[in-house]
């Protein structure tokens, strides 16, 4: 399907983190009539504000009801989603019926993170309900492009890396690579995604930045002007498994687990006009705040 049938494009969980910088990118991009969903009932939010004074027609929907979807998905060509939590797959298939009946050219659902489908092994608990979803979606018939970026700039203390204590902890060896990227350039990549002929029925795979953990700490230690003390703890994820002391909690399992898990590749960022913030600045405002 060319870029050039698409005209208007909903965006569902536009105001939460991603999905205000999804909705940002393709206001500031201008091609598109763009819809953000928000559940009902109604009520003041600061994001859908300020998105609805840049051009966004703001719209209320109960998720539980398909009618209502049907009706505000009305004349979409593209559905973006970036529904987070428990919702993730409740919702996202609600929206999928929905697209299913309105005739909805092309969705691309709230994945946004590491290759899923290149991961080996166990699937983490917290993906589980992305991959959920995407069984689902490839079964529905309509177009889809998963965006593949790494970690948000925002997600980097995960990994093992403490700023306010000057602290890294490694999950694995230093020079497994990382890929990550700011959510600024993650909404940009999602709007040219519609321009690549690759994204139909495809996976966009892009990174702002590609650095080792030791290249991270380097850039964390310049940036704090301070010399961090590192430890290594390969045995995160069996001490979870086994409920072995100190137990680690579910995220640090996850960092664990994500961390070798985003070196992508056969990255497509080359084929995209954008140049990615560095990920110098990312590091630069986390320590900031």
């Amino acid at each position: 399907m060319s870029n050039t049938s698409f005209k208007i494009v909903t965006i569902a969980g536009a105001t939460g983190l991603l999905g205000f910088n999804v909705a940002n990118a393709f206001l500031s991009d201008g091609s598109y009539k763009i819809k953000i969903l928000r559940k009902k009932p109604e009520s003041e939010n600061k994001n859908a504000n300020l998105l609805a004074s840049k051009g966004a027609e703001v719209i209320y929907v109960d998720y539980n009801d398909t009618n209502d979807l049907v009706k505000a998905l009305k004349g979409t060509d593209v559905i973006v989603s970036a529904i987070s939590g428990t919702e993730l797959v409740t919702s996202q298939l609600a929206l999928l019926n929905a697209a299913k009946l309105v005739g909805v050219k092309r969705f691309i659902p709230s994945e946004f993170g590491s290759d899923i489908k290149e991961i080996t092994g166990e699937i983490h608990p917290f993906l589980k309900p992305k991959m959920e979803f995407f069984q689902e979606l490839e079964k529905s018939g309509i177009e889809y492009t998963i965006i593949v970026n790494g970690l948000f700039y925002d997600y980097l203390s995960i990994l093992g890396f403490d700023h306010k204590n000057k602290k890294a902890t490694f999950y694995a060896d230093g020079n497994t690579k990382i890929v990550a990227t700011s959510l600024t350039d993650i909404g940009k990549y999602t709007v040219e995604s519609l321009k690549l002929p690759d994204a139909c029925n495809g996976t966009i795979r892009v990174a702002g930045s590609i650095l080792t953990l030791n290249e991270l700490l380097k850039k964390y230690e310049e940036i704090t002007g301070t010399k961090w003390e590192v430890s290594n703890d390969f045995t995160v994820r069996q001490r979870y498994k086994n409920n072995t002391a100190p137990v680690p909690t579910l995220l640090e399992d996850f960092g664990a687990f994500i961390t070798v898990n985003l070196d992508i590749k056969n990255l497509h960022s080359d084929k995209l006009s954008i140049t990615p913030q560095p990920i110098t600045e990312g590091i630069s405002i986390l320590v900031k705040n």
